[in-house]
């Protein structure tokens, strides 16, 4: 192990001779192990001390094994237990399983079946640990307007948000979609002297331009067919509040100059009508086009741009804050285990392998999406890989343009080693070329796939090798083996 602290595990057994013989080999690998004959010895080690994961016999003299188990599930529910038996029946390892026992190994057990039960046993401890903490980090800030995550870009966000939320500063909300731009204007709104005021929400590409104006500023009686009486717009009703106007890159070129007028004079006229009413909002847009590239187009006003780009937030990618998947995944599935009146399932250190490896082209919402089918789709108390199978869909299309990290000069060949087309691209060429040998098509499959790990990690070694699920020494060995240098991924 190659952590500063050793992992605690305690073995419970009432065969002296066997918890000797379990100790020196969890030892030898890197374990910390304190033996106990007695459950009820056990048991006393959790309240002295920080324990990893437990290996309990089934059959104790003083008490059963699954007794143990729901006791440590009492008082400390994210260690993690194995249970150990020379009786394994179906029947008993069903109960455990249920009772929420990490694993069952019937003895005589392999050491390779041990090592890697108890590996990711305390892989799983750790993982429910860092959660708890990071919620605890995060602060006391209501779920629903919480931007979740510890990392440092989502951090800034946050940073940004909580430094111009009291002013009356117009804000743009730039990124994909699906990074959250609405949960930060919420946030701002929350956050503002406005909070006790409406929060008013529209998608200018929603509606048609006629309709969108009539939404937006309201209309009198007979201004158009079907006008039967007269209507209050969202400008109206979010009076003293705050207005957000999500894409309003696809506001038509009509309703851009009738915001700019709103913006300039903090006024509004009603369709079909000449009286001109004051109004009160704070004004936020959101949008995942890029503004500049449309005015530069002629599709976007430059002036309107301007008067809303006062305080522009980028909102980032999921794949740039991969290390608040953890806590989002813990989040996104208690919800929608409430929500389905399901019990919640952890998620197994494979499946997070496979979470934090997937490029997330829907952002956040799409993670919320993986995590409600998971709930309806897991096969038992544990999340694993084959559970996510039907519901990671590959990106079809290029990701937007908001990443605000660089390409690496040498991030050659440019095809995701995630898109098994990709890499088949880039290990064989145009169709219709002369195959290579199998070794050159493995080895530019290979060297495909340590330049996306790379880009993902922004050069990151440790991250990287996390994430292709090799050590430090193996991924620096296949680095040397291609010539790639991680410098050249550092952002």
């Amino acid at each position: 192990m190659s952590s500063a602290r050793k992992p605690h595990v305690v073995i419970v057994d009432d065969e002296p001779h066997l918890c000797e013989l379990l100790a020196l080999r969890l030892e030898h690998h890197g374990y910390r192990v304190t033996t106990e004959l007695t459950g009820s010895g056990g048991i006393a080690v959790l309240s002295r001390e920080r324990v990893d994961a437990m290996i309990v016999d089934l059959r104790l003299d003083d008490c059963d094994g699954l007794d143990v188990l729901t006791e440590v599930q009492k008082r400390s529910p994210d260690v993690p237990v194995v249970i150990l038996t020379a009786h394994g029946t179906i029947e008993t390892a069903v109960e455990a399983m249920r009772r929420g026992a990490y694993g069952f190994l019937t003895k005589p057990f392999h050491d390779l079946d041990l090592l890697q039960k108890l590996a990711h046993a305390v892989e799983s401890s750790n993982l429910r640990r860092e959660v708890a903490g990071l919620r605890r980090i995060i602060g006391a800030q209501s779920d629903e307007l919480r931007l979740l995550g510890t990392s440092d870009r989502i951090a800034a966000v946050r940073e940004i948000i909580s430094r111009v939320a009291p002013t009356d500063a117009n804000v743009l909300l730039l990124g994909e979609s699906g990074t959250g731009k609405e949960l930060a204007a919420r946030s701002l709104h929350g956050l503002s002297q406005r909070r006790g005021k409406p929060f008013v929400a529209i998608n200018c590409s929603a509606l048609p331009a006629e309709l969108l104006e009539s939404e937006l500023f309201g209309h009198v009686r007979g201004a158009f067919t079907g006008a039967a009486r007269d209507k209050e717009g969202l400008f109206a009703s979010a009076n003293g509040g705050t207005l957000l106007l999500d894409e309003i890159g696809d506001a038509p070129p009509a309703v851009q100059v009738k915001l700019l007028r709103v913006l300039q004079e903090r006024r509004i006229t009603r369709v079909g009508s000449l009286i001109e009413e004051d109004v009160d909002v704070r004004l936020v847009a959101a949008t995942n086009r890029d503004l500049r590239a449309e005015v530069r187009d002629g599709r976007f006003r430059e002036d309107l741009f301007y008067r809303l780009h006062v305080v522009p937030i980028i909102m980032p990618p999921l794949r740039e804050r991969v290390e608040d998947i953890p806590l989002l995944c813990e989040v996104f599935l208690a919800r929608a285990a409430a929500r389905h009146g399901l019990s919640e399932p952890q998620i197994s250190p494979e499946a997070l392998r496979v979470l934090l490896a997937h490029p997330w082209p829907g952002n956040v919402r799409e993670l919320a999406n993986v995590m409600e089918g998971a709930v309806l789709l897991c096969r038992g108390q544990r999340l694993q890989p084959q559970d996510l199978s039907a519901l990671l869909v590959p990106p079809a299309r290029k990701l937007d343009n908001w990443s605000s990290a660089a390409e690496p000069e040498d991030a050659e060949p440019p095809a995701t080693a995630d898109a098994a087309g990709g890499a088949m691209s880039v290990a064989f060429g145009d169709a219709g070329a002369e195959l290579p040998s199998l070794k050159a098509a493995r080895d530019a499959f290979e060297r495909a796939y340590l330049v996306e790990v790379l880009r993902r990690a922004s050069g990151n070694v440790s991250a990287a090798a996390k994430l292709s699920g090799r050590n430090r020494t193996d991924f620096y060995d296949l680095l040397r083996k291609h010539g790639l240098s991680s410098a050249s991924f550092k952002e």
